[in-house]
């Protein structure tokens, strides 16, 4: 975090500022590096915790992600821990980023990993925005408003208020002073530079024998006190991945994040991202599948709904699994989608129930699920394409006469969050729709007839389910439920980012749709 530049971080008076900005600055070009140097020695694991996977996926593969995404950035260079480059290629080639110039080893400290990226990038002048890798939680704003500031300044930095009262202590751990906490901020990333300033900064740094620094602000801070480093407001998601309780504290804030506005999208790109795709859907003929099977092959998609009454399918059957699977692909070259939205939902109490009523819920709530898993990777992993399931509400906590069925569905979502981490190397999706009460045939069975307005539609789920085929989501649930507060209406919920251009985010107001990650 940048100091008061009055004071040299030794004590010594510092000059007073002026400003050193150049009246013109024309960077060739703007650079975020990547510093993934990282050990993971503090989460106490064998790898370097940049390499750990948070909602299906690396942390780094998170935090190139968001440079890959931002207009503002044109490379980005990544700094590896030494004895893992082979890693952080592997994720960069997995991920298709097209940014990413160079990965490259990283020195024994952040200071050292700087001037090896300072070398890197050669003379030419351009912005330099430093990020920690483990900061997979930034924003597209930040990472603008950085890049905007450094047309009026040569330092930037991102800071938060301190919510907390800071005290300093002696070498006795007595309070020797309480600094007045509304001047007082914590440092997160990126720090952004003009090449020259942080070339400068360090090449003055590489005289002093004494040099020590723990950010490259705090270089700019000692060396080139004249030029004012300016900050600009951070976030309290932007947290750094450093103890063991933060990859979970990550992990939730990436579940927090997908709740956001939904982005209309024109009803053609729906046609350009089904048109030739191959979807298989079990359970296809009744209910969610069915509007779903016909809503995709309303945008020109080929589309193979499955089930008993259709077509004599028992998803619970190996034999019958590889025989939809492979007429499907006999007649496609190719499977793009597997959606499961088969169940069997029977009430009552677990000790009442027959054992046959038994079996058969296990073997089509959650055999199924998982035979359709085995048999559908060889054929995903060819379009790089997306199983999806579907759980229920009551997975979050087991009711009295839901035992079985709440049991499965509970399971479901850990297979799918499961299946979205084993499954990211191959490019492979896996995610879960978890629907509020929903107006289907297996739900009337159970339940009888009940008001049209407390229930959510089918085509409403299926909506939101074609949303989730054509995002880049892994590991996800997707909650989907009915407008609080109005009864009958719904209303679109998060943004679903798309997989590629022509992908697609919800359209309308549908439903509130929010998700929860691995």
């Amino acid at each position: 975090m940048a100091q008061n530049p009055a004071t040299r971080p030794d004590g010594r008076t510092a000059p007073e500022p002026r400003s050193a900005v150049p009246a013109v600055w024309r960077p060739q070009r703007t650079v975020a590096v990547v510093l993934a140097g990282g050990t993971g020695t503090r989460v106490g694991l064998g790898i370097p915790k940049q390499l750990l996977k948070i909602a299906g996926k690396p942390i780094l593969e998170h935090t190139i992600a968001v440079f890959e995404a931002a207009p503002e950035i044109d490379e980005i260079l990544v700094m590896m821990a030494p004895g893992f480059l082979d890693e952080a290629q592997q994720i960069v080639d997995r991920a298709g980023f097209r940014k990413v110039g160079k990965v490259i080893e990283g020195g024994d400290t952040r200071n050292a990993t700087t001037r090896m990226a300072l070398d890197a990038l050669g003379p030419d002048d351009c912005n330099i925005l430093f990020h920690d890798a483990v900061r997979p939680l930034l924003s597209g704003r930040i990472v603008r408003e950085c890049v905007n500031a450094l047309w009026t300044h040569a330092a930037v930095d991102v800071a938060i208020p301190s919510a907390d009262t800071i005290i300093q202590v002696d070498g006795d751990d007595c309070i020797t002073d309480i600094p007045v906490r509304a001047r007082l901020r914590r440092g997160q990333t990126p720090q952004a530079f003009r090449s020259g300033t942080i070339r400068a900064a360090y090449a003055r740094a590489a005289e002093d024998t004494e040099f020590s620094a723990t950010d490259d602000c705090g270089v700019v801070l000692r060396y080139l006190p004249e030029v004012p480093i300016k900050v600009i407001e951070g976030s309290d998601e932007n947290i750094k991945v450093t103890h063991p309780v933060d990859v979970h504290l990550a992990d939730k804030l990436f579940q927090l994040a997908a709740a956001q506005a939904p982005r209309p999208v024109d009803e053609r790109a729906y046609t350009e991202e089904l048109s030739g795709r191959t979807v298989v859907v079990f359970g296809g003929s009744h209910g969610i599948g069915q509007k779903l099977a016909e809503l995709a092959r309303h945008y020109g998609a080929e589309v193979f709904p499955v089930s008993r009454s259709g077509t004599g399918t028992h998803v619970e059957r190996a034999e019958d699994v590889a025989a939809a699977l492979r007429a499907a692909f006999e007649a496609t070259g190719r499977i793009d989608h597997v959606v499961v939205t088969a169940g069997m939902l029977r009430t009552g109490a677990l000790a009442e129930m027959d054992e046959s009523t038994i079996a058969q819920m296990l073997q089509v709530n959650l055999v199924a699920p998982v035979e359709i898993a085995r048999q559908a990777l060889p054929y995903l992993r060819q379009t790089r394409g997306q199983l999806l399931l579907y759980t229920s509400s009551s997975y979050t906590r087991g009711r009295a006469r839901y035992a079985l069925y709440s049991a499965t569905k509970a399971a479901v979502v850990n297979l799918t969050q499961a299946l979205g981490d084993e499954w990211s190397e191959f490019g492979v999706r896996v995610n879960c729709v978890n629907p509020e009460r929903t107006a289907t045939p297996m739900r009337t069975r159970a339940f009888g007839e009940e008001p049209v307005h407390t229930l959510l539609a089918a085509d409403t789920v299926a909506r939101v389910s074609l949303d989730v085929l054509l995002s880049g989501l892994t590991g996800q649930v997707v909650d989907v439920r009915r407008s609080p507060g109005v009864p009958g209406a719904e209303i679109a919920g998060p943004e679903i980012e798309p997989v590629g251009p022509g992908g697609v985010a919800k359209e309308g107001s549908a439903c509130v749709a929010t998700w929860s990650g691995n």
